[in-house]
């Protein structure tokens, strides 16, 4: 979409862009839920100041995690499962972040969500993140009738091709929070007005 190129790009792309390393962006991944781009992005890199590896942040105490990742939500539940998360990988996994939806799972506080992301911005495979506004936006356009985000994913693997992807949750992030606003959307700025059926969207501007 050409009218996304204009807008502002989640936090967690420009982590993939800059470092393309797997662990950072699970951890930052992790940091994000429930929380803005601009504190996530502060308390990642605040974090990875003190620590940038599996092996260095499990030695951190919880309480130093704490301090440091504060104020994202849910701060003391985060911390523990960082530290449990990089334990996990050193113990299970060599020291590696896996590279499959299927293990991310198995890691402590990994969802969906958090394991499409790992393995298309951590390792470039194919994969459909699909947060508040992958799973609203569809629905809304009147592309998909889904109720969950996980009917959401494997609705829209069996609809899109391929191609389209590793990048959907970039782009319908940056269309969200710029354009397709959850309350009051700004339709008169977008550039797909003619094409969505407006599902559920009782004011606009």
């Amino acid at each position: 979409m050409r009218q996304v190129s204009s807008l502002k790009i989640p936090w967690l792309d420009e982590v993939a862009a800059e470092e393309q390393d797997p662990f950072k962006v699970l951890i930052s991944c992790i940091l994000s839920l429930r929380t803005q781009d601009k504190v996530t992005g502060e308390a990642s890199r605040r974090l990875f100041n003190l620590a940038q590896t599996p092996e260095a942040l499990s030695k951190l105490p919880v309480t130093k995690i704490e301090k440091t990742i504060y104020p994202v939500g849910f701060y003391r539940v985060k911390a523990r499962n960082i530290k449990q998360i990089s334990r996990e990988i050193i113990a299970k996994h060599r020291g590696e972040v896996p590279d499959t939806i299927e293990e991310l799972l198995t890691l402590k506080g990994v969802g969906r969500k958090t394991a499409n992301l790992v393995v298309t911005l951590g390792y470039g495979e194919d994969g459909i993140c699909v947060d508040t506004h992958v799973h609203r936006i569809p629905n809304r356009w009147g592309l998909i009738r889904t109720k969950t985000p996980h009917q959401t994913e494997f609705t829209l693997r069996e609809i899109l091709p391929v191609r389209y992807w590793k990048e959907l949750n970039s782009h319908l992030v940056a269309f969200g929070q710029g354009i397709c606003k959850p309350i009051s959307p700004l339709c008169s700025q977008c550039k797909i007005y003619s094409y969505c059926d407006r599902v559920g969207v009782t004011y606009h501007r």
